[in-house]
């Protein structure tokens, strides 16, 4: 599982907005298509809310492939 680290700037970052920009999805449309395959989980728990605020200490999962660890 390849896992990626990220530094959130301010308070928090949207799903599609984190996937977008570590690269895990290469547009908006793609991003939203992995939330809606329900691909994505947010600290064990399955995550559909494509804005869904994510916070430092969050661990998201996508997928058996990513993992990426908010900062």
């Amino acid at each position: 599982m390849e896992k990626i680290e990220f530094t959130i700037n301010g308070e928090f970052i949207e799903l599609l907005g984190l996937l977008k920009v570590t690269g895990v999805a290469q547009t908006g449309g793609h991003a939203k298509l992995i939330v809606e395959d329900e691909e994505v989980f947010r600290n064990g728990e399955l995550e559909t809310r494509k804005r869904a605020k994510l916070v430092a200490g969050d661990i998201i999962e996508v997928g058996d492939e990513i993992r990426i660890v908010l900062k």
